[in-house]
């Protein structure tokens, strides 16, 4: 299973990427995070649908004060991508 997540708000050059990361290894979900042009982060992660529950309600509680998420656009498949790991492109 994965989600898909579009997050907009003030999401790039505020260290939101690296603390999405950390959070995947926690909860040991692989995929991606990478900032978009448009000025939004655009992540896909993979693994059982309570890791990524969970991993998805903890992006809510990540602490920084510069991290300010306006918008989620989250949408979850029952697909497969067979990533390896997490990683920040």
């Amino acid at each position: 299973m994965i989600v898909h997540i579009i997050f907009h708000g003030r999401v790039q050059g505020v260290g939101f990427r690296y603390s999405v990361l950390q959070k995947a290894l926690e909860h040991k979900v692989t995929g991606w995070v990478m900032n978009k042009d448009d000025g939004t982060v655009e992540l896909e992660a993979e693994g059982t649908e309570t890791q990524l529950v969970e991993f998805v309600q903890s992006l809510k509680q990540i602490p920084n004060r510069f991290i300010k998420v306006s918008e989620e656009e989250i949408a979850y498949k029952s697909i497969e991508r067979g990533f390896k790991k997490f990683q920040v492109r």
